[in-house]
């Protein structure tokens, strides 16, 4: 592993030549006055002698004090790109993973070569290959939550690494903020959006007796497989329900009602406490309020449906 070496350097302001020893940081040799016409100085009185001096030192002053005057102004440093400056946290995060590598491998870690530390707001620890991978959240976390990752490196089937990983994801961390990508509006959504809030807010007094919050919903035309779907959100951002927009052209009111109830069913998994997926809960709820216990099912086109020709 090398090292980067930092040259520090100072910027030094080369002076002109000093002509004396004087203490100002500037010498200036400054040109000869013109010639004066001889005239003796016993011939001119006091009073014209002074108004000529005082007449040429106000000259004098006014060609040459830029020049007498020092001036001495720092030369600020150039901004340096964040790329170019040295890594000051790069050492911090190899002693980080240094230390939390060995403190696996006490707890019995054995098959992995690399251990990585990343942050991200999806996967908390992966393992390909021979490289672990873990969210930089763990790294102080409790023997526990070691141990867990342990058993999660080294299982010997899937029971095991299922166990492991809710152990795992039971210790929260901080994921970070993410930005929502944001499409721009199409004529028509917000007449859309309202009717799709407005269904909600039925279908919450009709099946979840009103418990359900008021999240936002919102159209996509890039869901290209998925007719929906519900994002729990992050202490960062608040959930919400996205629907597709062709899905609800394709297929009609009465199945984006079907898939828009699906999507109730996992926003009232998350604020119950309960995990967002498609188990036993979930299936239980869907029967409760009507709708196929399933994450997938076809769905068929109004076209096909105003035919008869299904299947």
């Amino acid at each position: 592993m090398s090292r980067r070496h930092t040259q520090l350097g100072f910027d030094f302001f080369d002076a002109a030549p000093a002509a004396s020893t004087s203490s100002s940081p500037l010498a200036v040799v400054a040109p000869a006055p013109a010639a004066v016409p001889s005239t003796p100085v016993s011939s001119v009185t006091p009073s014209v002698a002074q108004s000529v001096t005082a007449t040429v030192s106000q000259l004098f002053t006014q060609l040459f004090s830029p020049v007498l005057t020092p001036a001495f102004v720092p030369v600020p440093p150039k901004p340096v790109a964040d790329d170019a400056r040295p890594s000051r946290g790069r050492t911090a995060v190899r002693a980080r993973t240094a230390v939390l590598f060995s403190r696996l491998e006490d707890l019995g870690l054995r098959g992995v070569d690399a251990l990585v530390l990343m942050r991200t707001r999806t996967v908390m620890v992966s393992l390909i290959g021979r490289t672990l991978r873990i969210h930089e959240g763990y790294a102080e976390a409790p023997e526990s939550v070691m141990r867990a990752i342990v058993a999660f490196a080294t299982a010997r089937n899937k029971a095991e690494r299922t166990t492991a990983r809710e152990a795992i994801l039971a210790f929260d961390v901080e994921r970070g903020p993410s930005v929502r990508r944001q499409e721009p509006a199409r004529p028509g959504d917000v007449a859309m959006i309202a009717q799709l809030m407005e269904a909600h807010r039925e279908l919450n007094a009709k099946w979840f007796a009103g418990t359900l919050s008021v999240i936002p919903l919102r159209l996509s035309g890039k869901m290209a497989t998925r007719l929906g779907h519900y994002d729990p959100g992050s202490r960062h951002m608040s959930p919400e329900i996205v629907m597709s927009r062709t899905h609800i052209a394709r297929h009609g009111w009465r199945e984006a009602m079907h898939t828009l109830l699906h999507e109730m069913v996992h926003q009232w998994q998350h604020e119950t406490g309960q995990p967002v997926d498609h188990g036993t809960a979930f299936r239980q709820k869907a029967r409760d309020v009507g709708i196929a216990p399933a994450a997938k099912r076809d769905v068929a086109p109004l076209e096909r449906r105003r035919t008869g020709k299904i299947g």
